[in-house]
């Protein structure tokens, strides 16, 4: 069985992110969503929030299951028996920042990166950006799955404090 990993943040999943696993589940076997805990980061909803969002966009995927990982991605792939890490890329800054990450995974573990073109549609759509969208209260329910925009308004007014 060949299993690839699509590893990010997803801070919230955005329909970008569902089409690159999308992409992803018909080359592989088996597609394992890494979502990542980052210490260095503040994310505004929870790992397992974001594990359960990704989870329910693609639950009509077969081959593909959604897991945190909370360490290094290598450590991830070998536990998971990854053959491959498969990352979406919007454009040629996506490709300048993924590439130095690919060429140390590769040289840290031999798992070769996978880049899927994203669907031009969706080349705009980042989680940050769909995170101030919403913060300025823009509609961001045409950019991620359903179920995410209210929890991601719950979350925003939490921390604004204005619940």
């Amino acid at each position: 069985m060949r299993t690839a990993v699509v590893p990010g943040t997803f801070d919230p999943v955005t329909l970008g992110h569902v089409d690159v696993v999308r992409r992803a589940a018909g080359l592989f076997d088996e597609v394992v969503v890494a979502v990542a805990v980052n210490a260095a980061k503040s994310p505004l909803l929870s790992a397992a929030e974001r594990r359960d969002l990704f989870a329910q966009a693609v639950a009509d995927l077969p081959g593909v299951r959604v897991a945190i990982a909370p360490g290094l991605l290598v450590d991830f792939c070998r536990e998971v028996g990854a053959v491959a890490v498969v990352k979406g890329l919007r454009g040629g800054a996506d490709f300048d920042a993924e590439s130095p990450m690919a060429l140390m995974n590769r040289h840290l573990t031999g798992v070769e990166t996978v880049f899927v073109i994203g669907d031009p549609a969706l080349a705009h759509v980042a989680s940050s950006m769909v995170r101030d969208v919403a913060r300025h209260g823009g509609e961001i329910e045409d950019l991620v799955p359903d179920g995410v925009a209210p929890l991601v308004r719950e979350r925003l007014a939490e921390r604004s404090g204005s619940r």
